[in-house]
């Protein structure tokens, strides 16, 4: 290819000036670098899907009580938490909160901490035990109608009666007042949307004055945006990070443990495991590859060189995703790593080849360091590109993915292998001739041996795949196609995952503890702390939703809506509450509700509800405008009023179990949307379970579709370029055939491991294609060089796997080593992406040195050029006089 013996020139002759442009290069894109920012938002993730959609109209539309406002579900646990003494000191914790500027400032300016504490105090307080203490502070004492809407007008007037009255109010109770106050904020008839029983675990049973665990609602006012579903501002977070801090200071007896569980503590979490997760694998890596290239180059600049190459890719690499705008989350922890080995991949082959060529001397045409990278690069040069071709094809085919992280993924790391090819194949090369050349003019010998050459242990592993292809090739290709059968059947089972659990570090290993103090990662109690909340309590986040589009005040409507009611909350799925009732909100319930405690609506409520079923079956939408105002907030939440004062739209919510998996909350909510659909209605079930599953089907469709577009890309690309380069379509096919082995493989090897497929492991298919493609390409290269040189078939494969093969086995345990320090990260979709990719690589290099002999041997045999099988001494040796290959070699015949 005269364009790669163009720039092999440029290389080796102005190398100085090459030097000069790649280094100012270098400066201008990695300046980008500074300019990438940190996101571990999960709805990043998301997709441009309807139920998303629907669900930024719900956000939109309806209002979620205060507005902007954000909550932290703050879980005290004990052998008894009902006692009067620990209710006293709940009440205390929460005055510690409020003492504390950090949270202070957050806290909402209504009901911003509620829990059982306080109803009981409240309860006292109503019955007439606060009439002192409210006369002293000038407070206006609210009482309570009833015991059914009792906890509402707690809430209420939680504002009025300053926590250290409520202090007071409990401290003051003898047995007798306590056990009548809790009992009635914990009956039956206390329930309701916001009873007492809401704060007690669903386990609770009503009427009980023992608990090992009750729950304190902390309400945040943020800037706009905060939702249940939404990212934590930095104020919300820290206020969630000192709420915790003080909560582990306040319990020193250890006779209770506090959890402050909240989107912002959870999202600080997942941001520190990213860091932590880099700081342990990163100098991991690097002492890894540096070990390897010890044993592989025995020569420090060359590992000086290697190292400042991989700096110069990822400085470009980051400099782009500064520049293009694209956030570093979760999924990019892997970029370095994946860089790191495949720098070190380019690395071996050029400095391994251009060490085989002067060893060779003038047999390859030149014997000094300037000459021999040339011909090296010439002849290395189709082969690294042919690779960065078919890895960025992998690594592209990952735009075909509806979710936004993955494209993102697929486009930096087609950059990054890119720039790997440049600075590998450019910058470092003329580097290596200038300092190689300095140093001989000072007398240092710079000739090295190449690894795997020169006989030895490694020369002899490296040649059982060329001894197997020899003697039995046939029996090779047929147990290879039996491993890949069994291994495809696996990959049929292997499940897909996209939980926000997923991202949750676990509590690191204790030989974490002995890192060096950068490199030691902090305490992780998330993980543990989301079981337990998901076992026991209604989380705030953990919802479904039923947005119903259309005519909302036909009284048809409200009659269907009360069915959907009552099959959600028969749900397997939807959470039941200590009260037995789940956790059900709708239009038609917030009207009894408000009905009840309301007479003016409530006559107006059962004026239009003419055959006493409780659902109004006449002026729909009278009553409608009678709820809005009277409880404007409630009605907001579930009903869609336009500024002109039409109605557009209700909502049903769902409280859902925690445990309940993600397809089962999908299944049970579309069905119940398709009985509401029709008839001028449209429902649409969503919610961010809802849309997390969505993400999670997607990937198994990524799985799919990268796999195929990747293969067809990839053997459509080798099928050409080794038809002009070589004459031969079909090497082409050979080429990639171990490929599609090692896929089979590596899917076979998920299901084994129980591995699924995650944002990270999703990737897998295109990106054991990109990589082991790689080896391929390396070995049927060298091999198709090595057969116009020698004219002997065992004489070609013989050099390659020992040449090349030894170039291959030093990237592969690079490489493997890279990835495997994934391992030790502390996120589980890296540990089981690096130990997915160690698997990918080690597959794809015994593939390449144990199948593909024996595939190219057969093709030889039957399409290739005509060529000696005689034994390798055989053969004629090389001359610099023919350009390398025999003059009585015949030219290769082509088979197309």
């Amino acid at each position: 290819m005269s364009w790669i013996d163009a720039i092999s020139d440029a290389v080796a002759d102005y190398s100085r000036p090459v030097i000069a442009v790649m280094l100012v290069l270098t400066l201008v894109v990695g300046a980008g670098a500074g300019m990438v920012e940190q996101s571990s938002d999960l709805d990043a993730f998301q997709s441009d899907s309807e139920e998303a959609q629907k669900m930024e109209y719900i956000e939109e539309n309806f209002s979620a009580g205060q507005e902007n406002t954000s909550a932290a579900q703050v879980i005290v646990r004990g052998e008894n938490v009902l006692t009067q003494e620990a209710m006293v000191e709940n009440l205390q914790l929460q005055q510690s909160f409020r003492e504390n500027e950090t949270i202070n400032r957050t806290l909402a300016d209504e009901r911003p901490t509620v829990g059982v504490a306080n109803l009981v105090a409240l309860a006292s307080l109503s019955e007439g035990q606060q009439a002192a203490q409210a006369d002293e502070s000038g407070q206006q004492r609210v009482a309570q109608e009833d015991n059914a809407s009792q906890q509402q007008g707690a809430q209420t007037s939680a504002a009025s009666p300053t926590l250290q009255q409520q202090i007071d109010a409990l401290e003051s109770m003898n047995e007798a007042e306590y056990e009548r106050a809790l009992g009635a904020v914990l009956s039956e008839e206390s329930s309701g949307e916001m009873s007492g029983l809401a704060f007690m675990p669903t386990s609770y049973e009503p009427g009980s004055s023992s608990a090992n665990a009750t729950m304190l609602m902390v309400t945040h006012q943020t800037d706009g945006g905060g939702g249940q579903e939404g990212t934590a501002s930095d104020a919300v977070t820290d206020a969630q990070l000192a709420m915790q801090s003080i909560a582990n200071e306040d319990v020193e007896d250890g006779s209770s443990e506090v959890i402050v569980f909240g989107s912002g503590i959870m999202g600080e979490e997942i941001e520190n495991s990213m860091g932590d997760s880099i700081a342990i694998v990163g100098p991991l890596a690097l002492l890894f590859v540096v070990v390897a290239l010890l044993v592989a180059y025995r020569d420090l600049l060359d590992i000086f060189l290697g190292l400042v190459g991989i700096g110069a890719v990822l400085l470009w690499t980051f400099g782009f995703m500064g520049w293009a705008g694209i956030d570093f989350n979760q999924m990019f922890i892997a970029v370095p790593v994946l860089l790191i080995g495949l720098s070190i991949d380019y690395a071996i082959h050029i400095f391994m080849r251009h060490r085989e060529q002067r060893q060779a001397g003038g047999a390859y045409g030149a014997d000094d360091t300037r000459g021999s990278m040339r011909v090296t690069l010439a002849g290395v040069g189709v082969a690294l590109v042919l690779v960065t071709a078919t890895t960025a094809i992998g690594f592209l085919s990952n735009l075909t993915s509806p979710v936004p992280p993955i494209k993102d993924f697929g486009i930096v790391s087609a950059v990054g292998i890119t720039v790997a090819l440049l600075v590998f194949g450019i910058l470092v090369p003329a580097l290596k001739i200038e300092l190689d050349e300095f140093l001989e003019s000072h007398g240092v010998d710079r000739k090295k041996r190449a690894f795997g050459t020169g006989g030895g242990r490694f020369s002899q592993l490296l040649s059982v795949g060329s001894t197997a292809a020899r003697r039995m090739p046939l029996v090779i290709i047929l147990v290879a196609v039996l491993v890949s059968a069994g291994g495809a059947y696996g990959a049929a089972q292997v499940d897909t995952s996209f939980n926000q659990e997923d991202f949750i570090a676990e509590d690191p290993p204790e030989w974490t503890d002995n890192l060096p103090g950068p490199m030691e990662p902090g305490d992780y109690s998330m993980k543990e702390n989301l079981e337990f909340v998901n076992q026991n309590f209604a989380r705030e986040d953990s919802q479904a939703q039923v947005l119903v589009e259309g005519n909302v005040t036909d009284p048809e409507t409200l009659q269907r809506l009360e069915a959907a009611e009552s099959e959600a909350a028969e749900s397997d799925v939807a959470i039941t509450l200590s009260s037995g009732e789940a956790d059900v909100q709708s239009p038609l319930g917030t009207m009894q509700q408000v009905a009840a405690e309301n007479e003016s609506f409530n006559a107006t409520f059962a004026a239009a509800d003419t055959d006493g079923d409780g659902v109004p079956d006449q002026n729909v939408e009278q009553v409608y405008d009678e709820l809005f105002a009277t409880a404007p907030d409630e009605a907001g939440s579930v009903i869609h009023r336009t500024d002109e004062g039409d109605y557009e739209a209700v909502r049903m919510v769902v409280s859902t179990s925690g445990a309940a998996s993600m397809s089962d909350v999908t299944d049970e909510m579309r069905a119940i949307a398709d009985d509401l659909d029709g008839n001028g209605l449209e429902a649409t079930a969503t919610g961010q379970t809802i849309t997390f599953d969505i993400v999670q089907d997607q990937l198994m469709d990524t799985v799919i579709e990268s796999l195929l577009i990747t293969l067809v890309a990839v053997f459509a690309f080798l099928m050409v370029a080794y038809r002009i380069t070589k004459g031969s379509a079909t090497l082409g096919a050979v080429t990639l055939l171990p490929v599609v082995f090692s896929v089979s493989w590596i899917l076979g090897t998920m299901y084994l491991l129980e591995i699924p497929f995650n944002v990270m492991t999703g990737m897998i298919t295109s990106l054991t294609v990109g990589l082991g493609v790689a080896y391929s390409i390396h070995v049927s290269e060298r091999y198709s060089l090595e057969l116009e040189r020698t004219g002997s078939v065992w004489e070609a494969m013989s050099r390659t796997v020992t040449g090349t093969g030894g170039a291959l086995l030093g990237s592969a345990a690079t490489t493997v080593g890279g990835f495997g320090v994934l391992a030790f990260a502390i996120l589980p979709p890296l540990q089981q992406f690096g130990i997915i990719t160690g698997l990918t690589i080690t597959y794809a290099f015994l593939a390449s040195v144990i199948v593909l002999p024996s595939l190219l041997v057969l093709w030889t045999r039957y399409l290739g050029p005509d060529v000696s099988f005689g034994s390798p001494s055989s053969s004629p040796a090389p001359t610099a006089s023919d350009g390398g290959r025999p003059a009585d070699q015949p030219e290769g015949r082509t088979d197309d």
